[in-house]
């Protein structure tokens, strides 16, 4: 029965979900984001800190993990073993490791069930805190950490030292001798179904996880997301867009962003780049590919003008148990990928950019 369930109700359980799990303002998001910025520049330390950084600091930025019990409705099930084997890596080559929220799926379980079935994650990050080279970010999942009386003491229990839980972080250096901020969130300021809204919250614990957990579907697939950017992060282009020599890395929507682009909409780019110079195989392959993704037919989108200012590294639950994250390391920023091969996971380089070469 929940075969037969599971193949008629999953595309319009995805396409639902797509449409109601999400409804930013313009201007909460504007004014949300600008507050932080300021908040975190003028008084670092408080809603985030301020960290000074050169070529030869290496930062990872993984997040939307959403941590759960282990069942039906437990999205990060199957991607633990991915995000596991990400943090030897990381943690082996010294990197600074900034969660970026939502890394516990609080909507869903109660925080002793998180605990529970979660020890080795936390095990893997109190590395990092040991080497005082972990941000812990809070998000809408997870606003637990908080406001929650009792989250300091969850918190010592789980790493065994209190951690400062942070809105978001700012990380300043120098390139082409000027400064150079790049200003983290999670992202979910200004979205009306997520920003502090209680019927959401009661929504996905009493409706949607015993649904989810039954039917056991997992509508982050990486199919879902190659496509044109979501209202959301459009808006967080808008925003990144306007401010001098900053870039802005949130999470929050699960949809993979590199220089203000989705896979997709850097797929369009090319194509325009390739018809200019009438390189035909490169139109041809690239077309291809295109139609592959982009199943409606919609007239091609133009990004003549767009900046490098925004970035999104997707989520840690994607339903093939793939992982996706963001690297800050020798002067470059880029988009990798943890994906199975056979049953081991290992680092896909996905885009790559000089931090001097964007376009800001």
């Amino acid at each position: 029965m929940r075969k037969f369930l599971q193949r008629l109700l999953t595309k319009p359980v995805i396409n639902l979900a797509n449409k109601w799990s999400s409804r930013p303002d313009r201007k909460r998001v504007d004014r949300a984001l600008t507050d932080l910025h300021e908040n975190i520049n003028s008084d670092p330390g408080k809603l985030g800190p301020v960290i000074p950084f050169t070529d030869r600091d290496k930062f990872v930025i993984l997040y939307d993990q959403h941590k759960g019990a282990r069942d039906g409705a437990d999205i990060f099930a199957k991607a633990a073993t991915s995000y596991l084997e990400a943090l030897d890596h990381y943690n082996h080559n010294q990197f600074f490791y900034i969660n970026l929220g939502d890394s516990e799926e609080l909507w869903e379980n109660l925080i002793v069930t998180i605990k529970h079935h979660n020890k080795n994650t936390f095990e893997k990050e109190k590395l990092f805190l040991k080497r005082k080279a972990f941000i812990k970010i809070f998000g809408n999942h997870d606003l637990y950490w908080d406001n929650d009386p009792l989250a300091s003491v969850n918190l010592l229990e789980i790493y065994g030292e209190q951690v400062k839980i942070y809105e978001g972080v700012i990380l300043k250096t120098t390139v082409n001798d000027k400064t150079f901020e790049i200003f983290m969130t999670h992202g979910h300021q200004g979205d009306l179904q997520s920003d502090g809204n209680w019927f959401s919250k009661w929504f996905v614990s009493d409706i949607w996880g015993p649904f989810q957990s039954y039917l056991r579907i997992n509508p982050n697939t990486p199919a879902n997301n190659d496509a044109l950017k979501t209202a959301h992060n459009e808006m967080m282009y808008e925003w990144s867009s306007k401010r001098k020599n900053t870039l802005l890395i949130t999470g929050h929507t699960h949809q993979p962003v590199f220089r203000s682009l989705t896979e997709l909409e850097s797929l369009y780019e090319k194509l325009e780049a390739a018809k200019s110079v009438n390189n035909a195989p490169d139109v041809e392959l690239l077309t291809q590919k295109i139609n592959e993704l982009h199943l409606k037919k919609t007239k091609a989108p133009s990004f003549k003008g767009y900046l490098d200012t925004y970035f999104n590294s997707g989520c840690c639950c994607f339903d093939d148990g793939d992982i996706t994250g963001i690297e800050i390391e020798d002067g470059c920023i880029r988009l990798i990928k943890w994906a199975y091969k056979g049953e081991k996971s290992v680092r896909v380089v996905l885009e790559e950019s000089k931090l001097e070469d964007l376009k800001l």
